[in-house]
């Protein structure tokens, strides 16, 4: 069924073309979340505005088109996805406001959460919901699904923490419960709607049984329904309201702000893994640590623990463990170290009368409490690593009463073994019963599928009937218990969330089938494929993990939309369906328009590099090997005819001034098919070329240093108040530090391979990567010298393969491992911006640099949300939308900075460009403010 035509004329009037998408690359890319389901929208609108949302609500309701609601789409049980009209966050939700101290925050649905807890910190303080996907989930998610965590329990869910809200109903109307004359304003407006939620208050407040059962169900971490504790606990109309919104998962309405009374976040913290010798045991404790001043405790049954047995840093006993062990990871947190250890002191005790396998005692070490927290982590995807290809991982999120929590633990291990889900394994949080269990499920026959449905209603019986628990504890209830929800709460109670569900959309616009739903099949239909598409990506389980750090997010694809196409192009093509419309258009969206800096890696849950498969395509689409053997054998030609272009691009500036230049570049930039880069006024000056330094007979410390091909050619810009080359200023530091530096022979003809590679030549990049190798052999006197590269991607690119003994240094870890004790540092007051390289968060020294910063200068600034500039080499030249995008956040942040500092000089260039601050290298900084020890 099509969008009608009018409802269609009034979006075009209402959203500029450029953010409605229903082009069939971008539907099938919006059309996927992190659940087993998929619709395909017929419609994807960006919005950056509440007016837009108050506009689209009125066509919807005029012309009976549903709509839903999408934040990050990290959502599990298939609650972000529409075959209709799918409105997505724009940019601009991304407003916060610390009140009190930090007592209170107000955030707009944008706002990823950990960004909100990044804000608060300095405060001590933090938002209550603590899901495992806060890196990337958006607050809006958050409210809307009532989302928990590890520690939140059911105390400090969105729920309870509630403090304000501003939303919209399906109408188009709006009301803010912190703005008196919006209230004032709703109240007369809407009386006869909140004189309705008064009495159906009063009415279930009234129904003893029905209170009771609620009350009772919401002592239990519950997300299966609507919210009717909401009516229970509350008389005034508008409460009701505002809290019935909570975990409503859109179909109410849509929440344009929320304001959170906030947590403590205590400094100090100390974890430990006890394992006992049964599950009885394990459960038995948990009764027992209920009591005490624990902040989380996370069951891992055996199967967990056997999953992750392998992961670095864990104990070697994990893997000798007996076959019913079950495992505690405890967290006791407090506000000082005396009192967290008398904390500790208790639940010690406590534990006493429990027998216990093995266990790794409290420890307040970070690095072996990250380690441990890495097991709990480790488990959801250590089932998505191995799970063979084809088929989907599935986590389901139930709760039962603490004191049946063994048996329900046992029951459910008997379910998996009559349905035959072998690899299933349980984990959760245990304080509150929460059971999550994971298990990988084929949806490509119909005999997967019933098997999956047997399995689903015997889970519905065990868990809502048996036990009394719950259906869905934080996850929300979707498509997948929408049909159950009935089941577990009763005819009475679901007819009551009807009632609610027609009184606020009356027209059952707002995301029909989620929640609620009369079709007993709904979560048997739109099962999502994830078909074979290259090994490189098949484990991927389109989680969205990947996609705040993506560059190109919100320009072209994100990794987990790259991986959702490429997928699907190789299922039709498998088919033997065209799919030549699909790839032209992934062509520039999938292909081109990707950093293929890797960071999607750190953020995913089974570690996929989405750039790998992106740098695979580019070498299969290569057709200049010539070129690219000329280039390797003659790089340091190349070189040359880099530094003339330049000498050329800063003649034509000083003729034609910078805006005409910027004009003609643009314009020959954009007629050439972005072959011809377009110029900027941070374009680097010509570096003359390089007298290689000689070793002598000095008895000071050697150090060889690789200058990188971007520091040979490219020096600062002429705008740049630091006017001296890289190479130079760096050979001053290091003989400042009392080293003498040593350069490889011939310098200007070795390249570390990178600039072959990100092009797709990787024979080419492997050829000359070896030819650096053996230079750098050569220079430190076969590895007796550390060698120092002045660039992070050249680092990268050198140390992530075998380096034969030799020790690479990037900036970073050579300043602070070797010239810490050889400098003295003296701040200064002036503010520096800090941009972390992908490059330099692969190596692990992001923190590094900041705290490198942070000895240099007294005022240090790290740009929130920029993980990468989006340069990606010459991608700035030659594709410069996409540094335009990544950056596009940055100047407002930064303009109060008096200069930049990274750790790759191309990066520099478009930092500089979008930002009016000069970035350059971190060594300026530190041999500005440094004297010789």
């Amino acid at each position: 069924m099509n969008l009608p035509a009018e409802f269609i004329t009034g979006i075009h009037h209402l959203i500029p073309a450029e953010r409605r998408f229903d082009d069939p690359l971008s539907t099938l890319a919006f059309g996927t979340d992190a659940s087993f389901y998929r619709l395909i929208p017929k419609l994807v609108l960006r919005v950056e505005a509440e007016n837009e949302v108050v506009g689209i609500l009125r066509l919807a309701t005029a012309h009976q088109v549903p709509v839903t609601f999408r934040a990050a789409g990290t959502s599990l049980s298939g609650q972000a996805i529409s075959d209709s009209v799918l409105i997505v966050l724009g940019d601009y939700w991304n407003g916060r406001e610390i009140r009190d101290n930090g007592s209170q925050i107000k955030l707009q649905p944008g706002v990823i959460g950990a960004q909100a807890n990044a804000a608060l910190a300095p405060l001590g303080r933090k938002i209550g919901p603590d899901p495992a996907s806060i890196n990337a989930c958006k607050i809006g998610g958050i409210v809307a699904n009532n989302a928990s965590g590890m520690c939140c329990g059911t105390a400090q869910n969105s729920y309870h923490t509630l403090a304000g809200m501003r939303l919209i109903l399906a109408d188009g109307s709006s009301v803010d419960s912190e703005d008196t004359a919006s209230v004032a304003a709703f109240r007369a407006s809407h009386a006869d709607l909140l004189e309705r939620l008064a009495q159906l208050g009063r009415d279930t407040r009234a129904n003893t049984k029905l209170a009771d059962m609620i009350r009772h169900k919401y002592r239990l971490k519950n997300t299966t329904g609507l919210s009717l504790n909401a009516l229970t606990d509350f008389d005034e109309p508008l409460d009701i309201l505002t809290h019935l919104m909570v975990g409503s998962e859109g179909t109410l309405g849509f929440i344009s702000s929320v304001t959170y009374n906030t947590v403590p976040e205590y400094p100090h913290k100390a974890s430990a893994l006890i394992v006992f010798p049964d599950v009885a045991t394990c459960c038995n404790a948990v009764t027992t640590l209920k009591q005490q001043p624990v902040a989380a405790a996370e069951l891992l049954d055996r199967r967990s623990l056997r999953s992750v047995q392998e992961q670095p840093g864990l104990p070697e006993w994990i893997a000798g463990l007996s076959d019913n062990a079950c495992a505690l990871l405890i967290e006791s947190r407090a506000a000082s170290h005396s009192l967290l250890h008398e904390q500790l002191a208790h639940i010690r005790t406590a534990l006493q009368p429990f027998p216990v396998e093995q266990q790794v005692d409290f420890t307040e070490d970070p690095t072996v409490s990250g380690q441990l927290w890495a097991v709990r982590k480790g488990t959801f995807p250590a089932v998505g690593a191995v799970r063979p290809t084809g088929t989907t991982v599935i986590i389901e999120d139930v709760t039962f009463p603490i004191d049946q929590l063994a048996i329900g633990v046992n029951r459910l291990t008997e379910l998996f073994e009559r349905h035959h889900y072998d690899e299933a394994i349980i984990f959760g949080h245990a304080l509150e019963g929460n059971l999550h269990f994971v298990f990988t499920q084929r949806f490509d026959n119909p005999e997967q599928v019933e098997r999956y449905e047997a399995f689903m209603a015997d889970v519905a019986s065990l868990v809502a009937t048996e036990f009394g628990g719950s259906l869905k504890a934080e996850h929300g209830t979707g498509r997948n218990m929408a049909p159950f929800v009935e089941l577990e709460w009763g005819s009475e109670a679901w007819q009551l969330m009807w009632t609610l569900k027609r009184l606020l959309d009356p027209n059952g616009i707002l995301n029909p089938d989620v929640v609620l739903s009369e079709d007993p099949d709904i979560h048997l239909k739109n099962l999502k494929p994830l078909p074979a598409a290259d090994p490189i990506v098949d484990k991927c389980i389109e989680c969205g993990f990947c996609e705040p750090v993506c560059p190109s997010n919100g320009l072209t694809l994100t990794p987990r939309q790259r991986i959702v196409i490429w997928r699907d192009i190789q299922a039709r093509k498998r088919a033997d369906i065209d799919t030549r419309e699909l790839e032209t258009a992934f062509q520039y969206q999938g292909i081109d328009s990707c950093a293929a800096t890797g960071l999607c890696a750190r953020n995913c849950p089974v570690g996929i590099n989405t750039g790998d498969l992106v740098r695979q395509l580019r070498a299969e689409q290569t057709d200049h090997p010539r070129t690219a053997n000329w280039l390797a054998e003659h790089f340091a030609k190349a070189l040359t005819g880099v530094r003339l272009t330049l000498k050329a691009a800063d003649m034509t500036h000083r003729l034609l001034g910078a805006p005409r230049l910027q004009r003609w570049s643009q314009t020959l930039n954009r007629l050439s098919g972005e072959r011809l880069p377009a110029w900027n006024p941070a374009l680097p000056q010509p570096v003359k070329l390089i007298d290689p330094a000689r070793p002598t007979n000095s008895p000071r410390p050697r150090v060889v240093y690789l200058p990188s091909c971007v520091s040979r050619t490219m020096g600062p810009s002429a705008s740049d108040t630091e006017q001296t080359p890289l190479i130079s200023k760096t050979r001053s530091l290091l003989e400042k530090a009392g080293y003498e530096v040593v350069i490889p022979n011939p310098a200007d003809n070795l390249c570390c391979g990178q600039p072959f590679a990100s092009k797709g030549y990787p024979e080419q990049a492997s050829r000359k990567r070896q030819e650096l190798m053996d230079a750098l052999y050569a220079a430190s006197r076969n590895g007796q010298d550390p060698i120092y590269c002045d660039t992070s991607p050249c680092t990268l690119s050198l140390v992530k393969e075998e380096t034969n003994g030799l020790d690479i240094y990037d900036p970073v870890r050579f300043i602070r491992t070797h010239l810490f004790d050889r400098l003295t540092f003296t701040p200064q007051d002036e503010a520096v911006a800090v941009h972390v390289t992908c490059s330099t968060q692969h190596l692990g020294e992001g923190q590094a640099l900041i705290e490198i910063a942070r000895r240099c200068s007294n005022n240090v600034v790290v740009p929130e949300g920029i993980h990468c500039c989006g340069f990606a080499g010459d991608k700035g030249f030659n594709l410069p939308e996409l540094n335009d995008h990544a950056l596009r956040t940055l100047k407002p942040v930064v303009q109060h900075c008096s200069e930049g500092i990274s750790t790759s000089r191309t990066c520099e260039i478009g930092l500089s460009s979008h930002s009016g601050v000069d970035y350059h290298s971190l060594v300026y900084l530190v041999d500005r403010v440094t004297a010789p020890a």
